[in-house]
């Protein structure tokens, strides 16, 4: 089993502390969703669990292996990242960006074949968006281009998944369809991560929630165990109201 299991990590910059002693891990079979205030520290750790920056204490392992030794090829067979900034360096045809998802597996772009090609063609169609994959990327809404950049990490076909905030300003039916589409890859057998915002979207989705504050990890477990009208108020500093999965945020503290 691919597991990402991170221990004790800690981030520093210039001294100052921005991860603290952050233990969590995310397997296949599981969607997790990771919330907490801004500058809580969560795209952080989530770069320094891939390896992506570097980390002052603990350790980030991913199938294993310590994921700052890993190859971008070998980090890329094995967890798919999508990242809070997901911009286009020039307007490529959309399943020429949903292509790219099979990069790491020594693909030929703009040559698909065999379980290449066969991956783009059913991660083009998981997330519906065959019907324009000739369309050059400029020329799609918001919601569209969220579902590519989602069908790319899917044609990847990697064990994990771990995207930051990938419902970033969609509108809530647009955030719906991605939420499923993610619901839909942790169903197939994959593992997801996914940092958002919306603590009621969080709670409809995840099974579980990491809850981040200042650094550290302050809760971490089910929604029905983390979700309580305390620790909402400890962590965001908002009345709300919670019954079961619903959360309603009244006001601010």
């Amino acid at each position: 089993m691919t597991k990402l299991s991170i221990k004790n990590m800690s981030v520093m910059a210039s001294n100052t502390p921005l991860v603290k002693s952050v233990s969590f891990d995310l397997r296949p079979g599981e969607l997790v969703a990771l919330l907490g205030p801004n500058g809580a520290g969560k795209t952080t750790a989530l770069r320094a669990a891939l390896g992506l920056q570097k980390v002052s204490a603990g350790e980030a392992t991913l199938a294993g292996d310590a994921t700052q030794t890993l190859s971008p090829l070998t980090r890329a067979r094995r967890i798919a990242y999508l990242p809070q900034a997901r911009s286009l360096a020039w307007p490529n045809r959309v399943k020429d960006i949903v292509a790219l998802g099979r990069f790491s597996h020594g693909a030929a772009m703009g040559d698909l074949k065999g379980d290449d090609k066969d991956a783009v063609d059913a991660a083009l169609r998981a997330c519906d968006i065959s019907q324009f994959s000739d369309r050059q990327a400029d020329t799609l809404s918001g919601g569209e281009l969220a579902r590519v950049h989602l069908a790319r990490a899917i044609a990847a076909k990697a064990p994990l998944l771990i995207a930051d905030e990938p419902v970033a300003s969609l509108d809530p039916r647009h955030q719906l369809r991605v939420m499923d589409l993610i619901q839909g890859y942790v169903k197939s057998g994959g593992g997801a991560l996914v940092v958002l915002h919306d603590i009621s979207l969080a709670a409809k989705y995840a099974d579980r929630l990491i809850f981040m504050k200042e650094g550290r990890v302050v809760l971490n477990g089910s929604p029905e165990k983390t979700l309580t009208a305390k620790s909402l108020a400890d962590i965001y500093g908002v009345k709300a109201r919670v019954d079961g999965r619903s959360v309603t945020i009244d006001a601010a503290l």
